[in-house]
């Protein structure tokens, strides 16, 4: 069982992601904290990190990876952003 409630994750959750967020912003993206389902955290990528065909490596490896580090390690990133094209350099 998850020792979080959803409540008692959303700021932590989202420290983690403002921690992250330069990292996305200097790339022109951004990333919006959509919901809460613990262990699950459904996000939204915004700017050219929509439809990047690096955005899953950036989901796991640097924004999922911080959230197992931060808070558990069964949390889970989950993308719920629909893909409009990508905006990479």
């Amino acid at each position: 069982m998850f020792p979080f409630s959803n409540e008692d994750l959303k700021p932590v959750v989202l420290n983690t992601l403002d921690k992250l967020r330069p990292v996305l912003i200097k790339d022109g993206g951004n990333i919006e904290l959509v919901d809460i389902k613990a262990p699950k955290i459904m996000v939204r990528l915004q700017g050219a990190c929509v439809g990047c065909s690096s955005s899953s490596v950036t989901l796991k490896k640097l924004i999922e990876k911080q959230l197992k580090i931060d808070i558990h390690p069964e949390c889970e990133i989950v993308d719920v952003t629909k893909t409009a094209g990508c905006g990479c350099k």
